[in-house]
This record gives structure tokens, C-alpha cells and sequence, in this order.
């Protein structure tokens, strides 16, 4: 999952460097007024989503397979829990009873 989240954010910082060199050099459009920095932000945001999702596709999967596992193992450790508890609780009414 970190090795997901830190590609992301490379193909999000390779994107903003682009873009500001771009803007920078007059090839794409500045902002409005104060509002430049902001401009390259987003643009670079809305550039590097698709890319993300085209070139991160495989450890998108890997990520997710990985977060479906410790999903299914924390259900199972908290079945056994449950069903622990249950047959506790079980045991001490059946000995209130035999009393």
C-alpha cells in the first residue's frame, strides 16, 4: 500500500514539475491574479489522475489484494472471539443453572 501511495505521489511531483515548467515558460496559460499557484496544483492534479490509474493499474491490484486479506483475517480473529465468548458465556450460565 506505501509502495502504491509514494508512485502516486512521484507521478503527481513529476506532473507539477512539468507543468510549472510549462506555465512558467508562457507554453501553457497562468492563472488568474494570485491564483497561479493554485492553477498548477489542480492542473497538475487533474494530469496526473488518469495517468495514475492507466499506469498504476497492477499495484493498484497488488494493494488491494493485500487490504481484502487483513479485511478477511480480522473477520476471522473477530468470529473466533465471538464465538469464544459465546462459548464462555455458555459454560457460566450452564454452571448458574447447576447450582
Amino acid at each position: 500500500m506505501l509502495r502504491y501511495t509514494l508512485m502516486r505521489l512521484g507521478i503527481f511531483v513529476g506532473c507539477l514539475v512539468v507543468v510549472w515548467g510549462l506555465v512558467y515558460s508562457g507554453i501553457a496559460p497562468r492563472g488568474l491574479g494570485a491564483s497561479n499557484g493554485l492553477w498548477v496544483v489542480l492542473l497538475s492534479l487533474v494530469i496526473s489522475a488518469p495517468i495514475s490509474f492507466v499506469v498504476l493499474r497492477g499495484e493498484r491490484d497488488r494493494a488491494s489484494e493485500q487490504i481484502v486479506r487483513k479485511v478477511d483475517r480480522m473477520k476471522a480473529d473477530y468470529e473466533a472471539n465471538r464465538s469464544q465468548e459465546d462459548r464462555v458465556d455458555d459454560a457460566a450460565r450452564a454452571q448458574g443453572q447447576a447450582s
